[in-house]
């Protein structure tokens, strides 16, 4: 991770992702704590509904970013979903209202803003929303997302692209209905569009989240795996999305590999086997990600928790 960093100084943007229970928050925590100890203002921040950071940093980060206690230069913050969904779904109400009164429908909104907001995208919607305002607020010198499984978060950071793609399409509609609403108007005095006004305004944020997310300079995915099957399937299967998408993707890290040097003659088979196991899968990782391992940090021997605990695996990560 070192090298990466070093090669790359203006890095800013950082993302871990992976298999659900390979240790995202972990590697994120332990890599906001090292940037920190660099004298970077550093947030690390949960993406993932299912936060964990809370448990990690054994205090209550939950809705707000908070200062971790003992680290300088940290701040953690658990995005809160429900305050954004209540937020847009008010937001929402009043764009419908506006664009029933504009075509002189009449009837309620509620009913158009609950199949809006049923969608089951929508609280991936309002967690992209909170991301890319905490981005753009640009209080921080790091930021370090710990997301959620691999899929969420390739929906998630995709978001920015489906946006574009979709206020387009309103755009062009919207411009569409003002032309002929103008010309069968009886006085061709313009009419402000507030709809209109927030359209561009969304597509010229989410042109700027694109830009962000897609920087070779300040931006890297980190895909987490351990050495078994399923989790290496998962990146194999992923990679090229997130290359597709043009999010940069800077690396792997290998997670809880067991040490052979603390491997006796008489130790148990099973460990004996885990190391043969995990030996396979090395192989393969080194052969198939060859040049995009950051690091491999070692099975230890009891929980991470606690921003002690952070510390001492950075050693492992950033060598």
């Amino acid at each position: 991770m070192s090298r990466y960093v070093l090669d790359h100084p203006r890095l800013k943007y950082v993302f871990f992702g992976g298999k659900g229970g390979v240790g995202k928050t972990v590697l994120a925590g332990v890599t906001a704590r090292w940037f920190a100890d660099q004298g970077k203002r550093t947030i690390l921040a949960s993406t993932n509904p299912v936060h964990s950071l809370s448990g990690l940093l054994d205090q209550n980060v939950y809705g707000k970013p908070t200062a971790v206690n003992g680290v300088p230069n940290l701040w953690a913050y658990e995005i809160d979903t429900k305050e954004t969904i209540e937020r847009s779904k008010t937001d929402i109400k009043q764009k419908i209202q506006y664009f029933l009164k504009f075509a002189e429908i009449s009837t309620q909104a509620d009913a158009f803003v609950e199949s809006a907001t049923m969608n089951p995208a929508f609280e991936e919607s309002a967690m992209f929303e909170n991301m890319v305002e905490l981005m753009f607020k640009n209080e921080y010198d790091a930021y370090v997302f710990d997301t959620a499984p691999t899929a969420n978060a390739r929906r998630l950071l995709g978001m920015s692209k489906v946006y574009s793609l979709w206020v387009n399409k309103m755009v062009k509609s919207r411009q569409e209905a003002q032309s002929l609403r103008e010309l069968l108007s009886f006085t061709k005095k313009k009419e402000e569009d507030p709809l209109m006004e927030y359209l561009l305004n969304f597509r010229e944020r989410m042109e700027q989240a694109r830009l962000l997310l897609t920087d070779k300079e300040q931006t890297a995915f980190f895909f987490i795996t351990l050495p078994e099957a399923l989790p290496i399937a998962v990146i194999k299967r992923f990679i090229n999305w997130f290359h597709d998408f043009g999010i940069p993707v800077g690396g792997v890290i290998v997670n809880g590999v067991i040490q052979k040097n603390e491997v006796q003659a008489n130790s148990p088979e099973f460990v004996k086997n885990r190391v043969a196991m995990q030996d396979g899968y090395m192989d393969e990782i080194w052969r198939d990600f060859d040049g995009d391992v950051r690091a491999v940090i070692p099975l230890l021997d009891d929980e991470v928790r606690g921003t002690d605990a952070l510390k001492r695996v950075a050693q492992y990560a950033f060598v």
